[in-house]
């Protein structure tokens, strides 16, 4: 464990993120839910760079943010980082499932783009560790594991999606698994 993920504050309201950090930091992490407005991009690290720079700005502290979502092939990339308005406000999971019933290709991407911010650095100076899991999108909701979109992701190689398998399971190589193991990289050699 790397000194430099000691005593940053995770900013997030999604209590499923907070409990996988957690599993991937082999700790407890301090958590906040604070509402930091999102800039509209479609580049996750972009979105994730910016929230950063705003939390840490706000809380006076290190902070960690996260920001995921899917990426579907036949869509050039769409929602990506607009996953969770679309998924978890206007279509819905079901919905989302439904939108890719027209297309022959259901191959997505699991993305997460993790952030570490200080007070008072700039954009250049924040550290962000990407990572994705290739996949594809269920034909609908399957499962009762997990959160968000969880239902609608099977893993390459897998038959069942996130939700439905367990959390051991989906944690050994999932998107998040992977961004905290390149973000320990990084903050490791910058010691």
């Amino acid at each position: 464990m790397t000194d430099a993920l000691s005593g940053l504050t995770f900013v997030t309201s999604n209590a499923g993120k907070a409990r996988e950090a957690a599993i991937f930091l082999g700790r407890e992490v301090a958590v906040k839910d604070v509402e930091v407005p999102e800039i509209q991009s479609l580049d996750f690290a972009e979105v994730a760079r910016a929230k950063a720079i705003v939390a840490a700005g706000a809380l006076g502290v290190p902070v960690l943010v996260e920001d995921s979502g899917l990426a579907v092939e036949a869509w050039g990339g769409f929602p990506g980082p607009l996953t969770k308005w679309i998924v978890m406000g206007s279509a819905g999971q079901d919905g989302l499932a439904k939108m890719l019933d027209g297309f022959s290709d259901r191959s997505a991407e699991a993305v997460s783009v993790l952030a570490v911010a200080r007070p008072g650095q700039g954009a250049h100076d924040v550290v962000v560790a990407e990572a994705r899991v290739r996949g594809s999108i269920a034909l609908h909701p399957r499962g009762t594991n997990g959160f968000g979109w969880d239902v609608l992701f099977i893993p390459e190689g897998a038959t069942r999606t996130w939700a439905e398998m367990g959390e051991e399971e989906k944690n050994r190589d999932s998107h998040r698994a992977r961004a905290f193991k390149r973000l320990r990289a990084l903050l490791q050699r910058e010691e």
